[in-house]
């Protein structure tokens, strides 16, 4: 068995174990042992993604940085509205350094600890523990502002603050400081984070992911329209016209334009399946699909962004 074969079974061995001891965990994270999420992946993002290959090199190549005089970031801080990429950023950085991937929902997180009362003192101590064990790991911190996390409903004023801070706080500080991990945080509430996340030892690398409109939109639809085409089997697109399809509708992120997309082949789908006459996607189809987004999110006043996939 190849040594990185080795590696993702224990990998999996280890946090199954771990998570099996502590619900909070095992609701509110998950591992992705190899994870394949190449820069090829992300659409435009261009400045994001120099950043994380640069964070990358702390692992791949650390004597780069000594001939240049420097050292790495304890961690990378990656800010933007949801369904910008910063997940999948993190999981090309994973990919990058051939690390497993842990993804912390910080809310759920929160929500778990709190209502199950666990034990935060035991629980940061076996997640120091289970690191210092695992196989190089790329850790992220998902939605760090975790008061005001569309999960969790509006803000959140019922929360123990203190207490979650110290928790929160001991949890980065025992990642940072394991050895053979890489730590990356993520929120889209950057004006109201707490600033002791992003002071130096801790994320103290920021990384604004800001989609430029409308060249990172069509590149990420271009992406999906083809990662369909090859999932059928077959051409599902016309010539489309995707500035046209796209227009001048800035509110969308990323991840929303996805969704747009799917929603067109559901609907083809859907055609077919009844007999009906189901050609290929045209650029009126998007177009429509655009008005029928537009009409419910402003009906629904919902925040926008969804995963960026």
């Amino acid at each position: 068995m190849e040594d990185r074969e080795i590696r993702r079974e224990r990998a999996q061995n280890l946090w199954a174990s771990f998570a099996r001891k502590f619900e909070p965990v095992a609701q509110a994270t998950t591992l992705e042992p190899n994870p394949q999420t190449t820069l090829g992946r992300v659409g435009g993002l261009v400045a994001a993604k120099e950043e994380i290959q640069t964070y990358a090199c702390a692992a791949t190549s650390p004597e780069v940085y000594e001939r240049w005089g420097t050292y790495p970031p304890t961690g990378l801080l990656l800010i933007g509205r949801p369904g910008v990429g910063k997940r999948l950023l993190a999981e090309v950085l994973s990919t990058l350094t051939e690390t497993a991937f842990a993804a912390v929902n910080v809310p759920r997180l929160v929500i778990e600890v709190v209502h199950r009362g666990a034990k935060a003192t035991e629980l940061v101590t076996a997640w120091s523990q289970t690191l210092e064990e695992m196989p190089p790991l790329t850790v992220l911190f998902e939605e760090l502002e975790f008061s005001q996390a569309a999960e969790i409903g509006t803000r959140r004023t019922d929360l123990p603050v203190g207490p979650v801070m110290d928790f929160l706080l001991d949890l980065l500080d025992r990642t940072i400081a394991a050895s053979d991990t890489l730590v990356v945080g993520s929120t889209s509430h950057p004006d109201t984070l707490r600033h002791a996340f992003a002071q130096p030892g801790r994320l103290e690398r920021i990384v604004e992911v800001s989609p430029i409109f409308p060249d990172d939109v069509i590149e990420t639809l271009m992406i999906h329209a083809a990662d369909s085409e090859k999932r059928a089997g077959h051409a599902l697109f016309e010539d489309i016209d995707w500035r046209e399809a796209v227009g001048s509708y800035q509110d969308p992120a990323p991840g929303d334009w996805v969704h747009i997309l799917h929603a067109v082949l559901r609907r083809k789908a859907r055609c077919e399946a009844a007999r009906e006459t189901a050609s290929p996607v045209t650029t009126k189809d998007l177009s429509d699909e655009v008005t029928r987004f537009r009409q419910a999110s402003n009906r629904l006043s919902l925040p926008r962004g969804g995963n960026y996939v």
